[in-house]
């Protein structure tokens, strides 16, 4: 599977959508005190500590993020020229999602192998 954002979005919506899936389930728990009068109510307790675990689990992704996000190289994106952050060796643009690497063997535009550059570069591919 292709990335179709970069890894610090994936990763950010990824625990928005923890957030929003521990809301809902608490949401539905609520709800079997209405439906369920007394039963319901440990329904409902269920419920609320299974989506406050998925928050929780939501706020350690976005805690995880925030410290990848403080260490990553900062650098420009030559198709868009606005700066983004790139975790590892190949990641793509935040904005226009072309694919950025640091490394030449991962380059599609046929850098020669032999050659090693004195300090890492940012090659492009163009993504299809």
């Amino acid at each position: 599977m292709k990335w179709k954002a970069s890894k610090i979005s994936t990763m950010r919506t990824w625990g928005l959508l923890l957030v929003l899936l521990g809301m809902g389930i608490m949401v539905f728990g609520t709800s079997g005190i209405l439906l369920f009068g007394n039963v319901g109510k440990i329904i409902a307790a269920v419920f609320m500590v299974l989506g406050m675990i998925s928050c929780f689990a939501s706020m350690g992704i976005y805690f995880y993020v925030g410290m990848l996000s403080t260490s990553a190289p900062v650098l420009d994106c030559p198709e868009c020229g606005k700066k983004t952050k790139m975790l590892g060796r190949t990641d793509r643009c935040m904005y226009c999602h072309t694919i950025l690497t640091w490394d030449p063997a991962y380059a599609a535009d046929g850098h020669d192998e032999d050659s090693e550059p004195a300090s890492p570069t940012v090659t492009t591919t163009t993504s299809s």
